[in-house]
């Protein structure tokens, strides 16, 4: 598909969802993780340093992998932009695997944090809630030395049932269904697509195609230039 006929039906709905990948925030300068330039390239076992296991046994390699993933300066793209633009006349909902915090940014009003946030940050000792700037400096907290941890989902842990029901409901309710910015393979995230529904149109905006069974329409290429077209199109 096109652009312009991409574009059509997105403006076309009345309650969109976007869901939301590592490829929203390239833009912002933000890498992503399994590209050649991604977060991953080049590290030893990545995903064992982001899991649940690493953070317990290994907390220092833990936390010296994470930190790669801030970048407290970036600012919202085009994509997250326009997406809070179409806010002022229809009803838009976000459901996000990033954990950037840039939909945020925006001032995306209706926004579900599928993998949590790396700007919400606590103690695993007493579950005091601390700066990024805190602990950017420091794993430990100053309080009572126990251990930092980002709020985001790690490997091995699971889906918050309430942030997945919230997520649902938004699917449900959608007549209009934007994958941006991921290859979509990752579950549950990926997983909520089943629970779209039926008459919602299903459009897919990324670099490469989806390998997916459900039915949609995609457009292959760079998403900011979809948005750029989108933005001029109100």
């Amino acid at each position: 598909m096109n652009i312009k006929n991409m574009v059509k039906f997105i403006l076309n709905g009345k309650n969109i969802v976007f869901l939301t990948g590592a490829g929203v925030s390239t833009a912002s300068k933000i890498p992503d993780y399994r590209s050649m330039n991604g977060v991953y390239q080049g590290k030893d076992a990545p995903e064992y340093l982001l899991s649940k296991t690493a953070l317990k046994k290994e907390p220092e390699k833990f936390y010296n992998f994470v930190k790669y993933l801030y970048h407290p300066d970036a600012k919202p793209n085009i994509i997250h932009k326009t997406i809070t633009k179409l806010q002022d006349n229809k009803n838009v909902a976000v459901i996000t695997q990033n954990i950037d915090e840039l939909h945020d940014k925006a001032k995306t009003k209706q926004i579900v944090h599928f993998h949590g946030s790396l700007y919400e940050i606590y103690c695993q000792n007493c579950f005091q809630y601390v700066s990024a700037n805190e602990y950017l400096n420091n794993m430990y907290h100053t309080g009572c030395d126990g251990i930092l941890r980002p709020n985001i989902v790690l490997y091995e842990e699971g889906i918050n049932s309430e942030v997945l029901n919230h997520s649902i409901e938004y699917m449900q309710k959608a007549d209009t269904i934007v994958i941006v910015g991921t290859s979509f393979q990752v579950y549950p995230f990926a997983g909520l697509i089943y629970e779209a529904n039926l008459k919602a149109n299903i459009l897919a905006i990324n670099q490469t195609s989806l390998n997916n069974s459900f039915i949609f329409e995609e457009y292959i290429g760079d998403a900011v230039d979809v948005f750029e077209y989108l933005v001029k199109s109100f």
